[in-house]
């Protein structure tokens, strides 16, 4: 398994690149978005990769960002999606709106990838709705810094009136629910906020990320 390459670019295409990594040239077919990230040619470039084996046939496909490629991976257990339409949503919507699109059940965010029909669109959220938060909650590759400085030894730090404690069965699902939000992009106050105000209805992982999206998201 190929999982990762790093090299220069030796040339771009539409839809692939080729990477030269200690003169062989590796054919890498990536998403449009990902293609728009790479550098010119020559230039240093590194992959993370997932190697697709049939009897007659291997291809490499290449992802900026690892969670791109889980998400890639994650797609694929999707029957009706191939290498080609993972590769389209992805293209369209990114990672992170893929996982926002999953979570709130969004299937029409989905049908922005060309040639993914509503059909498949609305299988793509039915079927990932519950494995995707364990993915969003992952985690980026560096981790979260509070801004807030840490508390004296022995200080109790203030509760907020308003911010209901969770209970110790729900903590989990909570915390996880509130890294799956920041790796999004959300600061963790605001994170916290859509996540404590789900809770009060919510419980488990999945409800608590969907309900802290609508919560989040614009209105109007």
């Amino acid at each position: 398994m190929i999982g990762r390459l790093q090299g220069r670019v030796g040339y771009l295409a539409e839809d692939h690149v080729l990477i030269d990594v200690g003169g062989v040239g590796y054919v890498v077919f990536v998403s449009d978005r990902t293609r728009r990230t790479m550098p010119g040619r020559g230039e240093a470039v590194s992959l993370y990769t997932d190697l697709l084996v049939r009897e007659d046939l291997l291809q490499l496909f290449g992802f900026a960002t690892l969670t791109e490629k889980e998400w890639h991976r994650l797609l694929m257990s999707v029957q009706g999606i191939g290498a080609k339409a993972s590769l389209a949503i992805l293209g369209a919507l990114g990672a992170d709106g893929v996982a926002r699109a999953i979570a709130l059940g969004d299937a029409t965010a989905i049908r922005a990838a060309p040639g993914v029909g509503p059909k498949i669109a609305q299988r793509v959220v039915n079927e990932l709705k519950e494995k995707a938060p364990a993915l969003m909650a992952l985690g980026a590759s560096e981790p979260v810094v509070d801004p807030d400085p840490p508390m004296p030894a022995g200080t109790t730090p203030p509760v907020e009136a308003d911010a209901p404690v969770p209970a110790q069965g729900d903590a989990n699902a909570q915390a996880e629910a509130m890294s799956a939000l920041t790796n999004l992009g959300y600061a963790p106050a605001e994170a916290s906020r859509a996540v404590a105000q789900a809770a009060a209805t919510e419980t488990g992982t999945a409800a608590l990320i969907r309900a802290a999206l609508r919560t989040l998201a614009p209105q109007g």
